[in-house]
């Protein structure tokens, strides 16, 4: 294993257990490292720090995965820490009412650049560097010596690059006892958006007789969950037909009231520019990350206090906004204050009645705050 030095003044995020080793904290890195690398990590005194992984010369050069001094980077290395990234989503996810969980969550579960998502009895999995994807052969045969799964599909971006076993049209699932149809091969991310579960649920309480607009709804997630805690009125805005054809199933799966459903294949902007002032006493708003990069803040903060403003604008009095953002880099404290913004445009008060974050199978290490992505408001508008 190769051996390199952490400068004494570059200790404390090492030492704090945060899983990113900047080349610039190293006292040398030696030619030739390929990427994936098992990496000991050593103090200038010589000090034992920390397992990791070679990541390229580039700014992040190593990702940690370990703190075991005498730990070996073998198969049971990887199979230990499938197991027990598993144990959690086990023992404190419902598996009677539900069967796909995110199961590797990267650097949150000691595996950096990996993700897994179990969809009933197949797996879609991407590798996100060629760090981790150079042991791909093991992690593969950890998954299917945890899961024992029919299929598993390995993703790159939004594309399948390759198939183990088989991987049929389409997968369903369950999530809080309710049915879900997944396009593993077409769908984005890994196929469905797990990480709403919580959010999906917790609506329940704000749409009893109530007329919903479900925005940017892809293949009608929060609107199974309207439809079934009796919300009178659901309509689907999204701009792919895919997922609105994926929506109409889903609902009509769940045995659902499909003439209490609209499905509108438009640009969510485009729909707001009509008059739709005091027609809905619910609006969702889940679109698509504003922000991919750090280059896009200025942008995406625009898109998100416009689409917001103009949902607030168009609630009626104890109107409800449930709002998300999947972006990164807009954290809790600057979306606040953009929907502030957004109310005070609006001309509306905004009071946040619920609010969260990542589930159960999206831990987070608390050194890595670069992990938290997903924030949901639930407000009260008046």
């Amino acid at each position: 294993m190769v051996e390199l030095v952490v400068l004494k003044k570059r200790l404390g995020p090492v030492l704090g257990r945060h899983p990113w080793v900047f080349s610039g904290a190293l006292q040398k890195i030696p030619e030739g490292l390929q990427n994936g690398e098992p990496i000991r990590l050593v103090s200038e005194n010589g000090r034992f720090l920390a397992l990791g992984y070679f990541n390229s010369y580039s700014q992040m050069a190593v990702r940690l995965w370990g703190f075991e001094e005498n730990e070996e980077v073998d198969q049971n290395f990887f199979t230990k820490r499938v197991k027990k990234a598993w144990a959690i989503r086990e023992k404190y996810l419902d598996q009677k009412k539900n069967n796909a969980f995110r199961v590797i969550n990267s650097e949150n579960d000691f595996l950096p650049g990996l993700v897994a998502d179990k969809y009933a009895n197949y797996l879609s999995i991407q590798f996100h560097n060629p760090g981790i994807r150079r042991w791909q052969p093991e992690i593969i045969k950890a998954l299917q010596e945890t899961f024992q799964p029919k299929g598993i599909l390995i993703r790159e971006e939004n594309k399948v690059s390759a198939i183990i076993g088989e991987i049929p049209e389409k997968v369903e699932i369950s999530e809080n006892g309710y049915k879900f149809l997944v396009n593993l091969k077409e769908g984005q991310k890994t196929g469905f958006f797990l990480d709403q579960r919580d959010k999906r649920e917790a609506i329940k309480k704000y749409v009893f007789g109530k007329k919903v607009l479900n925005c940017f709804s892809y293949t009608g997630g929060f609107s199974v969950y309207a439809l079934a805690a009796g919300a009178s009125q659901v309509i689907n805005v999204d701009s792919s037909k895919e997922a609105m054809a994926l929506a109409e199933e889903n609902i009509k799966i769940n045995n659902l009231p499909l003439e209490k459903s609209e499905f509108i294949c438009e640009d969510v902007k485009k729909y707001f520019s009509q008059d739709i002032k005091n027609k809905f006493d619910v609006i969702i708003l889940d679109p698509p990350a504003f922000i991919k990069d750090r280059r896009k803040i200025r942008e995406g903060i625009v898109g998100y206090k416009k689409i917001n403003e103009l949902a607030m604008a168009a609630l009626p009095e104890n109107g409800i906004l449930i709002t998300c953002s999947c972006s990164q880099h807009l954290p809790m404290r600057d979306f606040r204050f953009l929907l502030s913004e957004a109310a005070g445009k609006a001309g509306r008060n905004a009071q946040i009645l619920e609010s969260y974050t990542h589930g159960i199978d999206h831990p987070q290490i608390t050194s890595f705050s670069e992990a938290e992505y997903l924030k949901c408001l639930i407000i009260l508008i008046s």
